[in-house]
């Protein structure tokens, strides 16, 4: 499976959304995300999203059953924006383990210009429930993609996927941390280089070697 279609944010069997409604969807996301950058997580109340993008509540309802499931898209749609735009201008280390730590402290100061934002999103995920598990398996599918591209691998070994799911466990853990004041962001500069150095050592052999 590729990183491309790791990142795919739509189920096959679902149809996709007409022009129309995918401008109607692009509204209701900006609105989410206007909306929490001022006021973060409670801000965010549906009734002000569907007036603010302009749909009526009940729309809005059709397209995000909840305020949870609103907000974990609205973090998917921040991750494919930051997606795009690492693929416009990727990391630039010559290790594959550098480059994963530069992009995802990149994705991390992207976030913190936004602290509101980050937090009402980083909240969403962490009440999100099985109602919203295929949401949160976007979002992780997503993180997933841009941590293999700074990689510079689309076939990575199961021990490699072991250590992205480690890497992003970590990633998210240094954001709650940051957010609640509990982590500076030199700790979490740090946290993040230490547990990127799992991509040494889960490498295949020969790529090990030429590491060292």
């Amino acid at each position: 499976m590729t990183a491309e279609s790791r990142a795919d944010h739509r189920p096959s069997a679902t149809p996709p959304l007409t022009e129309r409604q995918e401008a109607r969807r692009r509204r209701i996301l900006d609105a989410s995300a206007r909306l929490a950058a001022r006021g973060g997580f409670d801000a965010v109340q549906m009734r002000e999203v569907a007036e603010a993008a302009g749909v009526a509540l009940g729309t809005l309802y059709r397209y995000f059953p909840s305020k949870i499931h609103l907000l974990v898209a609205t973090m998917q749609d921040q991750l494919q924006h930051m997606h795009t735009t690492l693929r416009k201008r990727p990391p630039g280390g010559a290790a594959p383990a550098e480059r994963v730590a530069e992009t995802l402290m990149r994705a991390f100061r992207a976030l913190q210009r936004e602290p509101q934002l980050a937090d009402a999103m980083v909240r969403a995920l962490t009440f999100a429930d099985r109602g919203v598990s295929p949401e949160v398996d976007t979002v992780s599918r997503l993180t997933t993609a841009i941590i293999l591209d700074a990689m510079g691998t689309d076939q990575p070994t199961p021990q490699q996927l072991s250590a992205v799911r480690v890497i992003e466990h970590t990633w998210h853990s240094a954001l709650i941390t940051w957010l609640s004041g509990r982590a500076s962001i030199a700790q979490v500069k740090i946290d993040i280089e230490t547990v990127c150095r799992l991509i040494d050592l889960t490498a295949p052999a020969p790529a090990r070697t030429a590491a060292h």
